[in-house]
């Protein structure tokens, strides 16, 4: 997502400078506009910028890029005072909170801002971000949030963006598991599976999730929008986060289970779509657009 994202802040007019663990891609969006700028460290990209946006995996990743640790020439040390950096990564919120503090320390401002959308909103420049930090910050920051998203919405102080993403995908997660049980479930009874979606969007289990996701798994295509390993992922730090507030979290519980037996089948680079294959082999049937399998 960070390519297209760095690439729409390039058409907006900006000067950007670009860094990525793979050099190849940094220096192909370098070459193909003139405002873009490959560095050789995530500490050269904040040398030469005032706001520093970051999107990766996980926490992990954060951390080494924007503190530079296991090894990297992270953001901080290249940071001049009173610049920002926005990590667009859903990561811990704890884990953000402890960024924000030591950026803070060394006078530099932060906003987590995870984003919403997978790879076509990062295209089309149609992300949602959920900003958590201080308010001066985010009005700041916030021209250069439009030029890569529509929805923009500010939850609060440190980490509630991140609780504000989690929460989100925490439901659609789970919306995703009982669509995979009830359309095997009615295709291995008999019904048509484009029929069933018909009824489903005509009734008040009507989600545009299901409407979105299920034309792509009656036409068999798992391409990855948005990965099975990365929202296992999100599921694991929704859990991090329930411990943490003392909330249970049973059904999500169940998914994050149910995520894990599809990468241990193999679908963890597969869209989260693909989730239904694991039900499917137990069910021995398949829900496709042609019919009854």
């Amino acid at each position: 997502m960070g390519y297209p994202m760095a690439r729409n802040l390039i058409r907006a007019g900006h000067q950007v400078f670009l860094w990525s663990n793979t050099s190849e891609k940094s220096e192909r969006l370098a070459a193909e506009a003139s405002g873009g700028h490959a560095c050789k460290s995530p500490a050269e990209v904040a040398q030469n910028s005032e706001c520093v946006f970051v999107c990766v995996g996980n926490t992990v990743m954060s951390e080494s890029v924007i503190l530079g640790k296991s090894g990297v020439n992270g953001i901080k040390e290249g940071a001049r005072k009173g610049s920002v950096v926005v990590d667009a990564s859903t990561i811990g919120p704890s884990a953000s909170k402890r960024i924000h503090r030591e950026l803070a320390d060394a006078g530099i401002d932060f906003l987590g801002a995870p984003c919403t959308g997978s790879t076509p909103g990062a295209i089309n420049a149609a992300l949602t971000f959920m900003v958590g930090g201080e308010q001066t910050v985010f009005d700041r920051v916030r021209p250069w949030l439009e030029a890569m998203g529509k929805k923009i919405y500010f939850c609060g102080g440190p980490g509630m963006g991140l609780h504000a993403k989690l929460s989100q995908n925490l439901i659609l997660s789970n919306i995703l598991q009982a669509f995979n049980e009830g359309i095997v479930l009615s295709t291995k009874a008999g019904v048509d599976p484009t029929l069933m979606l018909d009824i489903l969007s005509n009734s008040a289990a009507k989600s545009g999730l299901i409407e979105y996701k299920a034309p792509f798994v009656l036409a068999r295509n798992f391409e990855t929008n948005f990965s099975v390993k990365w929202m296992h992922k999100d599921i694991e730090l929704m859990l991090e986060s329930g411990k943490e507030l003392d909330v249970p979290l049973a059904l999500t519980a169940t998914t994050e289970k149910l995520f894990q037996k599809a990468i241990d089948e193999g679908h963890g680079d597969e869209d989260i779509c693909s989730t239904i294959k694991t039900l499917e082999n137990e069910a021995h049937v398949v829900v496709s657009k042609n019919g009854i399998k």
